[in-house]
């Protein structure tokens, strides 16, 4: 069970088509299709994007108890996956439909509605997903190579919906744009879920160990999961890094680098990078350590973000160029993480003798989820102290300088300062114990 076969790494990485657009695009795009083409104000935009997201970290962990008891009877995951993935890629569709009901509050309630009810979708199928390392490999460096697979996808799945969603909602322009561009994506997080469950159809499953009886006592092990604790704490105060990020890249073409038709070769310049330098950061990670990969990307991932705080004044070259090192950092603080995730998991599944996997990636989820949606809001709140002027129909409208400010700061500064946080709190005792992993 130790070493996955070519194919089955493959179709497993195939998953990011359905976790990069969900988390890349509305990142991207729903704060301004909000504000430049329903017209609502950046403080509520910013509210919209996060308050549905918020919902997963209730729901999250009871996804990842369904997920286990499915494996448990069913002995898989896939059916849950395959429910989930499916569910989202529709729902996606209905999220940038944009119905026209009439007044600005209706159509705002009409995404919160829509908005809910797909992050819950979504649940059903990144849950089981971020379990599955845990479960069809016990090998601590093919769990690396499982990770660096997922990620070098990632980077590919986030570029093709990060730069190509965009395109095509500018590409055509207000409701019309918005709406083929969320049938694109959708195409593209069905074929992810659909690879993922055929292609991990004769894939190895681990032990199936019994599930903890009471809600009390899994409590109770969460609390006491102190490497758990702290590799989430990093991943939540990054991810609110990453989401902030985003959120900023389309403010950041339109008024800070003046031309709307960058942020496709922003984004791609954010991202490319690490579709090229994962071999490297696996590489790193099989030589100096998962703990320390990790550690040096954060610090290159956050040191690049603020030297992009005098975007202003910086050549257009210079600013890719800054964003091209951030990517590569970036890939690294994605890789890390979840190929330690895995790792923690099965320590403690075997101090238990307990199913951990499903509950802890619905935790791993949650935090992802509130982390992506706290940096839209947290944007949004910037834009607005700022002084952003929202708009209809993506009308071009004079910025104050104080707004030009704001995005500066939320797509550099601030991502930078949560990104680099992230490094005090990776503890040694993040990683298990030498001679735990079997």
């Amino acid at each position: 069970m130790a070493v996955l076969s070519t194919r089955h790494r493959l179709s497993f990485s195939f998953g990011s088509f359905v976790t990069a657009p969900f988390a890349t695009v509305p990142g991207l795009l729903l704060l301004p299709y909000l504000t430049d083409t329903m017209a609502v104000p950046a403080a509520a935009a910013g509210a919209i994007v996060l308050v549905p997201k918020a919902w997963d970290v209730l729901f999250n962990p009871i996804a990842g108890r369904i997920s286990d008891r499915a494996l448990r009877r069913q002995g898989s995951r896939r059916p849950v996956l395959l429910l989930g993935g499916c569910g989202v890629a529709l729902l996606f569709m209905g999220l940038f439909a944009h119905p026209g009901l009439g007044s600005v509050a209706a159509d705002a309630g009409y995404v919160v509605v829509v908005f809910f009810v797909a992050a819950t979708a979504y649940a059903f199928f990144q849950v089981p997903y971020n379990a599955l390392p845990a479960e069809i490999t016990d090998a601590y460096d093919e769990r690396t190579r499982m990770s660096a697979w997922r990620i070098a996808m990632l980077a590919l799945a986030i570029l093709v919906s990060g730069a190509g969603a965009p395109a095509i909602a500018n590409g055509i322009g207000g409701v019309a744009g918005y709406r083929l561009m969320s049938v694109a994506v959708a195409a593209l997080m069905l074929t992810g879920a659909l690879v993922v469950y055929f292609g991990l159809r004769d894939a190895p499953v681990g032990t199936r160990r019994d599930l903890t009886p009471r809600i009390r006592e899994l409590a109770a092990t969460m609390r006491g999961w102190r490497p758990f604790q702290w590799l989430l704490a990093v991943y939540v105060v990054q991810s609110v890094g990453v989401g902030t990020l985003l959120a900023g890249v389309v403010y950041a073409a339109r008024h800070v680098l003046g031309d709307p038709g960058l942020q496709t070769f922003l984004f791609a310049g954010f991202v490319g990078p690490a579709m090229l330098v994962m071999p490297l950061w696996s590489r790193l990670g099989r030589r100096g350590g998962k703990l320390v990969g990790f550690r040096v990307a954060s610090g290159l991932f956050g040191g690049a973000l603020l030297v992009l705080s005098a975007s202003t004044i910086l050549p257009t070259p210079v600013v890719f160029g800054f964003v091209a090192l951030a990517g590569v950092g970036y890939a690294g603080v994605q890789v890390f993480p979840l190929a330690i995730l895995p790792d923690l998991i099965a320590v403690e599944e075997r101090r238990t003798g307990a199913t951990r996997a499903g509950v802890a990636a619905g935790l791993w989820t949650a935090a992802e989820t509130l982390g992506l949606a706290l940096g839209p809001g947290l944007f949004g709140l910037v834009l607005a102290v700022g002084g952003y002027v929202s708009t209809m129909e993506q009308a071009t409208v004079a910025q104050p300088e104080s707004a030009i400010t704001a995005i500066v700061l939320g797509f550099s500064s601030i991502p930078g300062v949560l990104i680099l946080l992230g490094i005090p709190l990776l503890r040694r005792s993040v990683l298990p114990a030498p001679g735990t992993l079997g």
